[in-house]
């Protein structure tokens, strides 16, 4: 998914210096951002105070929204560098066009996983006709340094491992929880799982102490660790938690992203993740003159015109504000 601000600030993150070392409950509410023409997202990161969990360095939320009479989500062709997309659908369907000739419809609960590495295009839409409601989130992973310009690609897995216990099923998207592990290929220490619970569920989900945490609330009314977290917010956790408790007051749906923390400084603009800001006008020029991402074929409509850069100079630093 593209970023759409046409004026996009320049994000820095990553760099252990700012990771949480101990369990904490910090409660992160959503920017608005207008994404085409009829769908607003929900933006938890990066965020004023946190811009990455893991390796995990951008997740929106957006619906559930009835789009019976709307075109739905229409993002344009658009590049993307040094990093992997992954969409994720409680309801509704989206189409995938990418660079590479890849054209696949994503379903509720199926992994649409993109990595860019040295360059890639894509463009994301609902199909037509298309179903009445959309809800779902968007994410990006950082690529380490040693893999960021490895070859891009698309994967697509209709069929993910769960871990079950009483009123919880857990999908795994990527990496391993408690055994079960995802097969969308994965370059860090990292989980990505969507919690179904039902109302009434009162469970503790095994974690793994060296990693960071963060819980996003899709849906439903569930207390994370004794803390309400509405529908569209995000509560980052910190380290060192061997288990997570979650207690649902109705039935309700939740994403679990934890990574070991991401060691390398990032600058994020627009769609890129670079580490220099010369990389990130490279790639601007590259995309405004037609070259290195290649072209996203059958959609109807232009591709994204890159926003101009900041006059301020992009320099990477840490994990938070």
């Amino acid at each position: 998914m593209s970023n759409l601000d046409r004026a996009p600030e320049p994000t820095v993150c990553g760099g252990r210096g700012f990771v949480v070392a101990e369990p904490v409950r910090e409660l992160l509410s959503p920017r608005h951002v207008k994404l085409g023409e009829s769908t607003e997202v929900r933006r938890l990161l990066p965020n004023l105070g946190r811009r990455m969990i893991g390796a995990w360095a951008f997740v929106d939320h957006y619906g559930p929204d009835d789009i019976a009479d709307e075109p739905g989500m229409q993002v344009p062709p658009h590049p993307h560098i040094g990093l992997q997309t992954v969409s994720w659908l409680h309801e509704g369907e989206v189409l995938h066009r990418d660079s590479t000739g890849s054209l696949q419809t994503i379903r509720p609960r199926q992994l649409g996983l993109m990595t860019a590495g040295r360059a890639i295009s894509h463009s994301e839409e609902s199909p037509r006709p298309h179903a009445r409601l959309l809800h779902g989130a968007q994410l990006w992973v950082a690529l380490p340094d040693a893999h960021r310009y490895t070859e891009p690609k698309f994967e697509f897995h209709a069929e993910l491992p769960t871990v079950t216990a009483p009123g919880l099923t857990a999908t795994v998207l990527l990496g391993d929880l408690d055994g079960s592990v995802s097969p969308g290929t994965a370059y860090t220490p990292i989980v990505g799982a969507d919690l179904a619970l039902t109302q009434g569920a009162d469970v503790r989900l095994p974690l793994d102490p060296d990693f960071e945490y963060g819980v996003l609330a899709m849906s439903g009314e569930v207390h994370v660790d004794g803390v309400p977290v509405l529908p569209g917010s995000m509560l980052y956790l910190g380290c060192g938690r061997s288990e997570l408790p979650l207690r649902a007051e109705s039935d309700a749906g939740v994403m679990l992203l934890g990574g070991e923390p991401f060691a390398e400084e990032l600058i994020m603009w627009w769609n890129f993740v670079a580490r220099t800001q010369s990389e990130i006008e490279q790639a601007r020029e590259d995309w405004s003159q037609g070259t290195r991402f290649g072209e996203v074929k059958g959609y109807d409509g232009a591709p994204l015109h890159a926003p101009k850069l900041p006059e301020v100079p992009l320099k990477p630093r840490g994990r938070v504000r």
